[in-house]
């Protein structure tokens, strides 16, 4: 069964969780069950939110994740070494990942590294698709859209969109 990771990464304070509010048009948090995303002409698909990050929790993805059958996750990650993060958990598990990687480089100005982490060459060999942003400077409403954009091509494809309840 295909199964989509989105991943919005970033160290503290880059717009991850903001991402996620524009995406919803609302305040959002982390849930218990999957909910309804809005794509475009008046087409939804379910997804389950993560929107603060498992590495800050200090939690393992799998606490949550084992049991979630939702086929479209959407989740905060920090900025780590790949192998340490929810993205290792997403590699295991077989999902299909899109990685939108906020405001690299920027706290890792002081040691000059862009990415120490090593997460762009380790993305890469697993396949995923990748995106590179300066939440800085590119406004939230791009970013968002290059996220729901993705998520409608990839769901449309495997039959996973519906029509928007009115409520939605």
């Amino acid at each position: 069964m295909d199964r989509l990771f989105v991943s919005v990464i970033g160290n503290p304070n880059t717009g991850k969780s903001e991402t996620w509010n524009r995406l919803f048009g609302t305040t959002v948090r982390t849930g218990q069950n999957a909910r309804h995303l809005k794509l475009y002409g008046g087409e939804c698909a379910d997804v389950f939110l993560i929107s603060g990050s498992f590495e800050e929790r200090n939690k393992y993805a799998g606490e949550i994740l084992d049991n979630q059958n939702c086929r479209i996750i959407l989740c905060s990650t920090q900025y780590r070494a790949p192998q340490d993060t929810s993205l290792a958990y997403a590699v295991e598990h077989g999902f299909d990942i899109f990685a939108q990687w906020l405001n690299p480089g920027w706290s890792d100005l002081a040691v000059m590294a862009f990415d120490k982490h090593g997460i762009m060459p380790w993305l890469l060999a697993r396949q995923a698709t990748v995106s590179i942003r300066d939440g800085h400077v590119t406004p939230p409403t791009k970013r968002v859209e290059e996220i729901r954009q993705f998520v409608f091509g990839w769901a449309k494809a495997r039959g996973l969109t519906f029509p928007c309840p009115p409520n939605a």
